[in-house]
C-alpha cells in the first residue's frame, strides 16, 4: 500500500508490489561492474545524456556516470534506489546521475537522451514490454543509440526453470518494436554467448541477445 500526505492509502501498482519487497528481501553484493555488452557498445561512444530503464542497484548508471554520462537511471522500487542513490555518494558520482522512482509500464522520464539503455528488461509481472520498449525508441535523440540487451538462455541460479520457456531472437524483438528501417541504423543485432557469474560465485555460459540501433535518416 502507498500512503498519501492525508492519511488515506491505495494499492501499489503491480511491478511495484513485486520488486520492492524483492529487494527489501534480497541485498546482493556490490560489484561495481557495469553490464559487459554495455561497455562493450559503448566504448567509443561520446559520452552524452544517458536514460537507465529499470536500473536496479545502479551498477550500469554509476558506470556510465565515473565515464561522464549524465544519467538518468530509473526503477519502480524506492529500497533499490537509495541503495543506488548512496553508492553514487560514497563514489563522488551524486552530480552526475540521477536516480528517479518510475513505473516503466506506465511512463518514462521526459526528453531526448544520446543513449537509452535496457537491460535484461525482465519482469514476472504482465506489463506492456514492447509497448515500453517502443516508447524508449522515441526517447533516442537524432544520431542516438537504442541498446537493448535481454537473456536468451536461463542460467542454472535462474528464478524461472521452465524448460518450455521459448526465448524470442534478436529479429523477433526488433520486428515487434515496428521500427522505421529508414531513421534506425543496425548497430549490432545478434545473440551473443558470455560467461556469467551466479549469487554463490557459479560460473555458466549464458546468451543474450543483443539489440544496438542508431537514430539517423539514411
Amino acid at each position: 500500500m502507498t500512503t498519501h500526505e492525508d492519511g488515506s492509502t491505495v494499492p501499489r501498482p503491480a511491478s511495484e508490489s513485486f520488486w520492492e519487497p524483492h529487494y527489501q528481501k534480497h541485498i546482493r553484493p556490490w560489484s561495481g561492474l557495469p553490464n559487459a555488452v554495455l561497455a562493450d557498445i559503448t566504448a567509443d561512444l561520446t559520452p552524452g545524456s544517458v536514460l537507465d530503464i529499470g536500473c536496479g542497484e545502479g551498477g550500469d548508471a554509476l558506470w556510465l556516470a565515473s565515464r561522464g554520462w549524465k544519467v538518468t537511471a530509473v526503477d519502480v522500487s524506492a529500497t533499490v534506489l537509495e541503495r543506488a542513490r548512496a553508492q553514487a555518494a560514497e563514489r563522488g558520482l551524486a552530480a552526475n546521475v540521477n536516480f528517479e522512482k518510475c513505473d516503466v509500464s506506465q511512463s518514462l522520464p521526459n526528453g531526448s537522451f544520446d543513449l537509452v539503455s535496457a537491460q535484461y528488461f525482465h519482469t514476472p509481472i504482465d506489463i506492456p514490454r514492447e509497448q515500453v520498449l517502443r516508447r524508449a525508441a522515441v526517447s533516442v535523440a537524432m544520431q542516438g543509440v537504442l541498446l537493448i540487451v535481454d537473456h536468451a538462455s536461463t542460467a542454472p541460479w535462474s528464478w524461472n526453470q521452465d524448460p518450455d520457456v521459448r526465448f524470442p531472437t534478436p529479429q523477433d524483438t526488433l520486428e515487434k518494436l515496428g521500427l522505421d528501417e529508414n531513421h534506425w541504423q543496425p548497430i549490432r543485432v545478434e545473440a551473443a554467448q558470455r560467461t556469467a557469474s551466479g549469487p554463490d560465485g557459479q560460473r555458466a555460459t549464458v546468451t543474450d541477445n543483443v539489440i544496438a540501433l542508431r537514430r539517423a535518416d539514411h
